[in-house]
């Protein structure tokens, strides 16, 4: 560090700003406008604002606006709320730089409600963008306007165009490398990249820089303009591409770095990667400190990290005197150490990684450079000619094929991707610092052996032959080589326990916020039992919580009955775990989703069970489920019974711990439960039928006494849900009441004695 004094700063400046957002500072990650205001906004949504346009982005819906500068006007006065995004009720647009004057509904951008759940809150303010706008109604707007800033937006719309006509099908990905551009990527193809490991290359990054900015640098200088000169165009057009790109942190992050390189060349320095990084990440958290929480950010500058700590280390190690077979190895030993560098930051985001992407990635980043060029030279050509474009761009979609073909593939191998939950932070922390202390060992022995590649053999380098030739001392720095790189291994190895490390022993019920409908995660000793699933248009949620969790085995599943709600994010699970035993009522519907769930369990041979009142299971090792409700004589009768007084109810315990897990059970069921002398007493209670007023009676409650009620249900439902009525019940009990329309996913962890409840909201 004494080397390099502005990456201690750097440093600091993130420490500091950790710091300040553990002290409350909502500069970093809440809101910053004054409580003032913010109250102001809360009582009074319906707003008038002014700013001006920075840029249109359609949506399914609508056509949204980002304004800049941005007023809320309060009879004379003007207050500055910074950015904002608006929603408008018609599609005109307005050239960039005009100031218009809206009104609308003014609404916070609501916190994440989910672990794992894409933060738009984090991400809008990195823009400076703390409210969205409803229904925006234009009611003024003036005739100046930015002409550079409209000459940018039409020539991004007639990028976008070319691309469009000239890569057909594959416009999307090219929109996405070369603009930053992402509306228009379909979810497949990011999902399908995503699993083989090389999403990256959709990011705008360092290698388009290069390619762009040093292509550009050394044009100028064999034209016979000098480093300053030249310095100046490229740094001036590298600039005015990353306001195209919508600066973007990666975009910002490589043009700081190519000012630092530029300005290294033209003072005669020596360039310095990990400095130029450092300088980059100062900029960005200068101007946005809420950047530090950008996964952007930290996945943009660990994968540089690993190419300026690590990968010189790794290749150090290492010698191969054939020109091809170094090539390689160069590429390899690069994209192992991205991985290494940003294996942690990939697991907290995705909850998994590819394994695949260590290899695919040795064809991918080797030819993404003739991609990204033959874009450039499509957009080129474009502007005079679009049916030429169309042949200019073919390598670049041959390649694209390619890659298509090799993440299917990968898809196709087992255990491609490992799905290992997302990490705590303390863990990821942890990872780092035995990381870069191996890499630093590894590093003490550098050079002290090589591998040969032509013969195979150990060789020694210059310095050892040296040490050997005049001292005799060879095989005593063999073995220090050895024993530092057996100590930089096990540092590593113990890293990554670090990493996956599961704490044992505690239980975790996790009532998921799946909208309109149940399923609750239960989870010991890394194994997991689902109790419903959510409906169908959760799939995907369900899909990233089961990645999120690192669930690839579920124990035990019990569907309490066959609704949509409770019963159609099943086929998330199926294609995304491997499931033990299912558990249902046994009552048949006409419903599609039933019927697929019977054919998928009778295709995989998935053994299924009824279950009834007075029945008792494992749910896991050392949980007990003793299922009190539908009973034995029950009013079941096929495609005619009421599913919701046909739902398994069950009482889960754990030590001391005691919960009641309900279904859509309502009055009718919860009094037959009662009659038949089934104890129900519990700790908590999931509320019926998800809070609805013909559940949660009187007497159920008096019989069960919880302290805490879960009331799992959908944000602003058509339902009403949950009842006023059955909230004054719980009120009257004087009952804690967590619910997932308000707070999120809700968390119980309990060691059998005591529990603690987070909220993810």
């Amino acid at each position: 560090m004494k080397r390099r004094p502005v990456c201690l700063v750097c440093l600091i400046l993130m420490f500091c700003i950790w710091l300040m957002d553990l002290a409350g500072f909502a500069r970093i990650s809440g809101n910053p406008l004054p409580e003032s205001v913010q109250l102001y906004i809360e009582k009074h949504p319906e707003a008038v604002i002014c700013g001006e346009v920075q840029q249109y982005q359609a949506t399914e819906y609508s056509l949204s606006a980002y304004l800049k500068h941005v007023c809320l006007i309060v009879g004379s006065e003007q207050i500055p709320i910074k950015n904002l995004r608006v929603f408008l009720k018609s599609n005109k647009e307005f050239p960039i730089g005009t100031t218009v004057k809206i009104s609308g509904k003014l609404e916070e951008i609501p916190e994440p409600r989910n672990p794992g759940e894409f933060d738009s809150r984090q991400f809008y303010a990195c823009q400076k963008i703390y409210y969205f706008m409803k229904n925006g109604a234009v009611l003024a707007w003036s005739s100046k306007y930015s002409r550079y800033g409209q000459f940018m937006q039409n020539l991004k719309s007639k990028i976008m165009q070319t691309l469009d006509i000239a890569a057909k099908e594959d416009a999307g990905i090219f929109e996405a490398m070369l603009l930053g551009e992402k509306d228009n990527l379909e979810d497949e193809v990011k999902i399908r990249y995503q699993m083989a490991g090389i999403i990256h290359i959709l990011a705008i990054s360092g290698l388009h820089i290069s390619v762009l900015g040093i292509g550009f640098f050394d044009l100028l200088k064999r034209a016979g303009f000098g480093n300053v000169s030249a310095g100046m165009v490229v740094l001036s057009v590298l600039l005015q591409y990353g306001i195209l790109t919508g600066e973007s942190v990666s975009a910002m992050r490589a043009v700081g770095m190519f000012l630092v390189a530029v300005g290294a060349r033209i003072a005669g320095r020596t360039y310095d990667l990990l400095t130029a990084l450092a300088v980059s990440a100062v900029l960005l958290l200068l101007d946005a400190p809420a950047n530090l929480y950008n996964s952007g950010f930290w996945l943009s500058f660990g994968a540089v990290a690993g190419l300026g700590v690590v990968a010189p280390v790794l290749a150090g190690c290492i010698r191969v005197e054939n020109r091809l077979a170094a090539s390689v190895m160069k590429t390899l030993v690069s994209s192992i150490a991205v991985q290494m560098t940003t294996f942690p930051i990939m697991l907290r985001i995705y909850g998994e990684i590819s394994l695949a992407g260590f290899f695919l990635n040795l064809l991918v980043l080797p030819t993404v450079s003739v991609v990204l060029v033959s874009g450039i030279a499509a957009v080129a050509v474009g502007m005079a000619s679009v049916s030429a474009a169309v042949y200019v761009v073919l390598p670049g979609r041959v390649l694209l094929f390619l890659y298509e073909k090799l993440c299917e593939l990968a898809a196709g191998i087992p255990f491609c991707t490992w799905i290992a939950g997302s990490p705590k932070l303390w863990q990821c922390a942890g990872y780092y610092v035995l990381l870069f202390l191996g890499v630093e060992i590894l590093g003490m022995s550098r050079g002290t052996v090589t591998w040969n590649g032509a013969t195979g053999k150990r060789a020694g380098n210059h310095a050892f032959m040296q040490e050997e030739k005049n001292h005799g001392e060879g095989k005593g720095w063999l073995r220090k080589y050895q024993l530092l790189s057996g100590i930089s291994g096990i540092m590593l190895i113990l890293g990554l326990g670090i990493l996956i490390y599961h704490p044992s022993g505690n239980l975790q019920i996790t009532c998921l916020d799946i909208g309109q409908g149940d399923a609750i995660l239960i989870e010991r000793n890394g194994k997991f039992a689902l109790i419903d699933t959510g409906d169908v248009e959760h799939r995907p949620r369900m899909a990233e919580y089961l990645r999120k969790y690192g669930v690839k085995k579920v124990d035990t599943v019990i569907i309490t009955h066959p609704h949509g709600d409770h019963i159609g994010g099943m086929f998330s699970v199926f294609a995304n775990a491997e499931i033990r035993q299912v558990y249902d009522n046994g009552v048949p519907t006409s419903l599609s989703t039933y019927k697929t769930y019977r054919k998928i369990l009778d295709k995989r041979k998935i053994p299924r069970r009824t279950l009834r009142g007075g029945e008792k299971i494992q749910l896991l090792d050392g949980v007990p489920f003793t299922v009190v409700g539908p009973l034995e004589k029950s009013n079941a009768r096929g495609e005619n019974s009421r599913q919701n007084n046909e739902s398994i109810v069950g009482l889960l315990k754990y030590g001391n711990f005691t919960m009641l897990f309900t279904g859509d059970a309502e009055a009718e069921e919860e009094a037959s439960i009662l009659k038949s002398g089934a104890d129900v007493k519990s700790v908590v209670l999931k509320a019926g039928h998800h809070g609805s007023k013909t559940s949660s009676t009187e007497e159920f409650l008096r019989a069960v006494s919880p302290k805490a009620v879960f009331i799992s249900c959908g944000a602003g439902n058509n339902y009403g849900h949950p009842s006023r009525q059955t909230m004054k019940r719980l009120e009257k009990w004087g009952i804690d009441v967590y619910r997932t329309d308000r707070q999120g996913t809700i968390t119980l962890t309990t060691d059998g004695k005591r529990y603690e409840i987070t909220k993810e909201h």
